[in-house]
């Protein structure tokens, strides 16, 4: 008699694949945006780098539509309108069937890096240049399905942050049956929430940026200290010291992440202390939908500068070494924080944020200030 639960998960699966092919269609280099993201190399690397923002912020619009048809079925279809509860519930699933292909999506997901990993191996070895134009092609598809695999888990988050927000108000009244559980949107408490919701994603993405300039410079100086220190590197005549740039980055991945870590933790914990459990609320709706439509941004961005790059590899616009070339490289430099360290973070903050509140609910109900 619940048949409305398996369409709530097919309503999910079927946005997940939406999404996938909303991401593709930006991505990749067989489709318009990307090949006229290539186009803006021609006039400079700026002009590419503001190409690549706008792609990104325009490829937020399709999934938005898609998680909010696929919310809407997903909670009348299973229930909603007799009994909130079961429509929560079939968001819920509709987020399992969103994550039911995972296999699937970890596979692509490993695709790209195994595909550009085996181009730099190919390079390093000497072997001839229509195997680095192979193990290129690989990579360029590979591009497209990481992107796509950051779309379905990010879509993933989005719908289980929904369940998970559910799941706090709930808490809320088994801790305190007395509570008032209206969230008006004019209620100030609800509202600063919203706000400071709002901006966590761009203040937890911005860190992990900074993150990688950081280990990024400490590289460079080290690439530098080595060329300047070790005799005959220049001409190709000794070895460069490989473990010592291999320490560095690990250290880096290690000490950088604290901050954002604390961040996150800490966040709904002091937010629910001074604004109470309505204000917590306020901040995972506005985390979501602000981490949401970010992670989607950087997602997309980074996926399209790599394939602009990589098209233009293949010979159009001057082919790679032509200054069109240089600026393509200057795009994908700043897309590859963008795709691979800040935006499939954000969906991990999302997430993390409701399970802390979750988590401390009852601290933020005895001690809050408000």
């Amino acid at each position: 008699e619940n048949w409305g639960l398996y369409v709530a998960i097919l309503s999910g699966l079927l946005a997940g694949v939406l999404i996938g092919k909303s991401t593709e269609y930006y991505t990749s280099d067989t489709y318009k945006p990307t090949k006229k993201l290539a186009e803006t190399s021609e006039t400079g690397s700026a002009t590419i780098i503001i190409g690549g923002l706008g792609l990104g912020m325009k490829s937020t619009a399709l999934p938005i539509v898609i998680v909010g048809v696929s919310v809407l079925v997903a909670y009348f279809i299973s229930g909603g309108s007799t009994s909130a509860s079961m429509g929560l519930y079939g968001i819920a699933l509709a987020a399992v069937g969103m994550l039911s292909t995972l296999g699937i999506t970890l596979a692509t997901d490993a695709y790209g890096p195994v595909a550009d990993n085996a181009g730099g191996i190919a390079e390093m070895a000497g072997l001839p240049s229509e195997v680095r134009e192979r193990t290129d092609a690989l990579d360029s598809l590979g591009n497209t399905t990481a992107a796509t695999g950051k779309g379905f888990a990010i879509g993933s988050a989005a719908l289980t942050a929904l369940a998970l927000i559910a799941s706090y108000v709930d808490k809320i009244k088994i801790i305190d049956p007395t509570a008032d559980m209206s969230f008006d949107i004019v209620n100030p408490v609800v509202l600063i929430g919203l706000f400071v919701g709002g901006c966590l994603p761009f203040v937890f993405a911005a860190l992990t940026m900074d993150s990688v300039g950081k280990a990024a410079q400490s590289v460079v100086k080290e690439v530098r200290r080595q060329f300047k220190e070790i005799a005959g590197l220049m001409e190709g005549e000794a070895e460069p010291d490989y473990a010592s740039c291999v320490d560095l980055c690990t250290k880096a991945s290690l000490r950088e992440m604290v901050l954002p870590t604390i961040v996150a933790i800490a966040v709904p914990v002091v937010v629910g202390l001074v604004l109470g459990y309505k204000g917590v609320v306020g901040m995972l709706a506005g985390a979501t939908v602000s981490g949401f439509l970010m992670a989607i941004f950087m997602s997309n961005s980074g996926g399209a500068w790599d394939n602009a790059k990589k098209y233009i590899e293949s010979g159009v616009h001057g082919g790679k070494g032509s200054e069109q070339h240089k600026g393509a490289v200057v795009g994908d430099t700043v897309g590859d924080p963008f795709k691979d360290t800040s935006g499939p973070a954000i969906n991990i903050l999302i997430k993390l944020l409701s399970m802390v509140s979750i988590v401390f609910a009852a601290l933020v109900v005895k001690f809050s200030i408000l």
